[in-house]
């Protein structure tokens, strides 16, 4: 866009074309500093952490921890039965690690408990043959992404204020950096160490792959 500005200094008032905006730069977008990366990674990573804990033990945890803690106002019963709660949602988390899942012929979904020689089928509605049920045998990576399960579980009840509530009602000082700062080093370790050991599982619980 342009203006016109007539000269008085010339006989014939000639116009001069002055631009209106000078030509703005276009910003630089620079690369990516080594701290935006590590920021990126770690916000890709934390979110792998939803494949460690099967979703219904969560789901079940979050609905039944209120009920159980009394919304936080814990007695010697309801105590007792929270950390009951926590341990049986513990365990599960443990045991579920250890399954896995396939799509038979007709491309039904069939569950099984990964064993020394193979997947053991739970309902039995299929059977795999040697060399393909010898793919789901059961490994070491198995047993540490089942360690990691537990840990990861026993950062989210932490982060549950009911059941902080419940156990810790007036927590001190130190006992409240404690309770912020495991959890999060929990997610920073365990996350670590699933990106660099993924597992291939998808058993009860978890989200099913494409194959």
């Amino acid at each position: 866009m342009e203006i016109k500005v007539e000269a008085e200094d010339t006989p014939h008032h000639s116009e001069q074309k002055l631009p209106l905006l000078g030509e703005i730069p276009k910003p630089i977008t620079d690369e990516r500093t080594l701290v935006q990366k590590a920021i990126s990674q770690t916000f890709k990573s934390t979110a792998h952490l939803a494949k460690l804990l099967p979703t219904g033990t969560v789901l079940a945890f979050q609905l039944l921890s209120p009920i159980f803690t009394n919304q936080g106002n814990c007695d010697s019963v309801s105590r007792s039965m929270t950390a009951g709660l926590v341990a049986l949602c513990g365990i599960s988390c443990f045991l579920l690690s250890f399954t896995d899942s396939f799509s038979d012929k007709n491309g039904n979904v069939c569950y099984g408990f990964a064993t020394i020689r193979g997947l053991w089928i739970i309902d039995g509605s299929a059977i795999l043959p040697t060399e393909e049920a010898a793919k789901y045998r059961l490994q070491f990576i198995d047993f540490m992404h089942a360690f990691m399960s537990i840990l990861v579980f026993a950062a989210v009840a932490l982060f549950d204020q009911n059941v902080v509530s419940c156990f810790y009602p007036e927590p001190s000082d130190e006992t409240q950096e404690m309770l912020t700062a495991f959890p999060v080093g929990i997610g920073v370790i365990c996350s670590m160490l699933f990106v660099v050991f993924p597992t291939k599982r998808h058993g009860i619980g978890f989200p099913l792959s494409v194959n």
